[in-house]
């Protein structure tokens, strides 16, 4: 399982990881606890991580960068456009995990 770009839908208890390959095929989903999602990501080979940028995703971004691990922060009105159905906590992290992937998204 090596992945190259995840999309992380933080929420207050429970997060929602979506991965994706080099080839661009679907590798992970998970949903994990709070007190599971750092261990699970040191364990990562580092890539790029994308999360819609809130109070505690700035905190997160710092901890991930030790790690390795390139993390970018977007705003939540660029990743609404990629949401392909009901809002979802699966489908943000799918969403977040296609907008980052895009060339242009600082």
């Amino acid at each position: 399982m090596k992945v190259s770009t995840l999309g992380i839908d933080l929420v207050k208890n429970v997060f929602q990881l979506h991965g994706v390959g080099c080839n661009g095929q679907t590798v992970l989903k998970k949903k994990l606890t709070r007190d599971k999602f750092l261990p699970f990501l040191m364990q990562l080979e580092p890539c790029l991580i994308g999360m819609e940028a809130c109070a505690s995703s700035h905190h997160f971004a710092r901890v991930l960068r030790q790690y390795g691990h390139e993390v970018k922060l977007i705003p939540p009105q660029y990743v609404k456009p990629y949401v392909k159905t009901n809002k979802t906590d699966a489908a943000d992290a799918e969403a977040i995990c296609e907008a980052v992937a895009r060339p242009n998204m600082r």
